[in-house]
């Protein structure tokens, strides 16, 4: 099944543009309880994943105790652990699942690496799920 079925649209996601301050990600990820949140460019391209770990150690590493010390610290500047892998606007269901084992959301990107929304490990779970009760009601 197409990846479409299970999207939420960008329009509903919130994300991080990768010009933002430090600060900014730190209010935006408390305002929304997130911990790990896609980072797109202003044009609209996925451009990785920003997770509290993240800020954390760029916090240790540059020696900073005060948020207002984040200020000038622009994201896509910062060193990042990993980045979630995105998948195809065109990708199945059935693709993801391996992906999710180690990602919170996959990023949906179309053919032109633009950012169009996300699915969340949530959504594929809840598919192997429903696959699985569909394959016990038939045996």
């Amino acid at each position: 099944m197409n990846i479409l079925f299970y999207l939420v649209p960008k329009s509903e996601v919130m994300y991080l543009y990768d010009d933002y301050s430090m600060r900014q990600a730190i209010e935006k990820m408390e305002y929304h309880k997130y911990s790990a949140v896609p980072m797109i460019t202003r044009d609209g391209r996925y451009a990785g994943t920003l997770t509290e770990g993240d800020i954390l150690w760029e916090m240790k590493r540059r020696g900073i105790i005060n948020v207002y010390e984040t200020e000038e610290i622009i994201l896509k500047k910062m060193q990042r652990k990993r980045d979630n892998q995105p998948a195809n606007v065109n990708c199945r269901i059935e693709d993801l699942v391996m992906t999710s084992m180690n990602q919170n959301f996959v990023p949906v990107i179309d053919d032109n690496g633009i950012f169009i929304g996300i699915v969340t490990r949530k959504s594929i779970i809840e598919y192997c799920y429903n696959q699985y009760r569909k394959y016990q009601s038939v045996s």
